[in-house]
């Protein structure tokens, strides 16, 4: 997942606000709904069942990339849970997927003193040759400073040292660093790993695709301590060599699938509430954070509505999208399956920003809409879960923004998220249990009014 243009806008609010207090002739959604908030609330607080669950998702099939075993064995797993809890319509929807494989790697300083150095390929980057390549590392701070010193890149592995600033800045040297170190002649790039906070721990992420006019060349993220232990040798005028080896490689397509299950409305069951994460991770860690903690609360708070007998006017459904990470192609192939049905898609909620402590939503619809979702978010007050920031924009739920469907993305406080963020270090000891439960409890709140409520959001 993925850090989004979040801002929160007081006029926006200001407005809203006016708007509910003049509301006047039908009591306000707050007030319809605050015993039933209370019990969802009470309901994913009082258990440690979604972080059980997490934990037997994330333990017993590990990591989940796109093509791989693993994540077809964690479908078929959470598609039977599903058939347990009762949920309705349960069913894998076929997608086709790109299937990387990384293969072995290595990095060795051989100009220095002779150490292995921790890095993992970015995904869709082709592999070195079988005996690697040994070259002369030229470190620089960004495709500017690149552009600078590009006479002196031929021949060599480009270093980018770009500290991270906010994700979206600091992402674009992954997506593009081998095309620009490539226009300048490298043999290979290598980039700081796009995180605050370091304990030797390499970031990967998918990489943008090659451009047929310059040469393919491996691409890879290395540590924020070598990167400076790199920068400061260059810096004493220091020759820096190093071996790099990687068999990354590109497999045909595989099948995969978007998983779906419902709570099928009582009276208007072809409206629609959706509500998911994504189920496949990268091939590091536990894929806890990224985003089995999101797929989990999103399965539970619907779970908790059919354990408490809830009965919603509109359906509610669960999406596990496949393919976010290195593709998207869960969501193209769920836009399109479900093309005809969008104009009666409801309100779409997605949960890709890990699971802390949760302090509300971002949103994305009309100023109607939003008028309606600030009465709503007034039920999380208990859990300090109220505020509404504008723009949702999550990569699974945006396909869907085209046809007007209002859009959300669970908030929570994201300054851990990036340190564990595509790493080895995203396993379920990083997921608080009762944090887990609160981003339930959020999402419950918000996905379970919505449908239940006398009129659709308004578009």
């Amino acid at each position: 997942m993925k850090q989004r243009l979040w801002v929160l806008t007081s006029l926006f609010i200001l407005a809203a606000t006016l708007s509910l207090h003049a509301q006047t002739n039908a009591a306000s959604l707050e007030d319809t709904y605050k015993d039933t908030a209370a019990k969802l609330i009470s309901a994913a607080t009082n258990s440690n069942f979604a972080h059980q669950r997490l934990a037997a998702l994330c333990d017993t099939f590990g990591h989940r990339l796109s093509g791989s075993t693993n994540l077809e064995n964690a479908i078929d797993w959470v598609l039977a849970e599903m058939k347990k809890d009762g949920f309705a319509n349960v069913r894998g929807e076929k997608v086709m997927v790109p299937h990387w494989v990384r293969g072995a790697e290595s990095l060795e300083i051989v100009s220095h003193r002779n150490r292995s150095l921790k890095l993992l390929g970015l995904g869709g980057s082709i592999g070195t040759p079988p005996e690697g390549i040994t070259a002369e590392v030229l470190v620089v701070a960004n495709f500017e400073d690149l552009q600078k010193r590009a006479a002196e890149a031929k021949g060599k592995i480009v270093l980018f040292n770009q500290p991270f600033t906010r994700y979206q800045d600091t992402v674009v040297l992954r997506y593009k660093g081998a095309f620009e170190a490539s226009k300048a002649g490298a043999v290979a790039s290598m980039i700081r790993s796009v995180t605050p906070y370091s304990m030797q721990t390499p970031h990967t992420g998918t990489m943008g695709h090659y451009d047929t006019n310059v040469a393919a060349i491996p691409h890879c993220a290395i540590t924020v301590e070598d990167t400076e232990f790199m920068q400061r040798a260059q810096d004493r005028g220091e020759k820096i060599v190093v071996k790099l080896k990687m068999s990354a490689k590109e497999l045909p397509d595989a099948p995969s699938r978007n998983i779906i299950a419902e709570l099928v409305g009582s009276e208007k069951p072809d409206e629609v509430v959706v509500l998911g994460g994504h189920i496949d991770s990268w091939d590091v860690g536990q894929g806890a954070m990224d985003d089995g903690g999101g797929c989990i609360a999103a399965w539970e708070a619907v779970r908790l509505m059919k354990k408490l007998g809830l009965k919603p006017r509109r359906t509610v459904r669960v999406v596990l999208w496949t393919n976010e990470e290195n593709g998207g192609k869960g969501a193209r192939a769920y836009h399109e399956e479900h093309k005809s049905e969008m104009a009666k898609h409801v309100l779409a909620i997605e949960c890709d920003d890990g699971t802390f402590k949760p302090t509300g939503f971002a949103f994305s619809g009309s100023q109607k809409a939003a008028d309606m979702v600030l009465d709503i978010v007034q039920l999380l007050k208990p859990i300090n879960a109220n505020q509404i920031l504008w723009g949702a924009g999550g990569a699974d739920i945006s396909k869907m923004q085209p046809d007007g469907v209002p859009m959300m993305d669970l908030a929570d406080n994201m300054e851990r998220y990036f340190w564990y963020h595509h790493t080895e270090a995203d396993t379920v000891d990083k997921v608080d249990s009762h944090e887990l439960n609160l981003c339930t409890a959020t999402v419950a709140v918000m996905a379970y009014v919505v449908a239940d409520m006398p009129e659709m959001l308004p578009r």
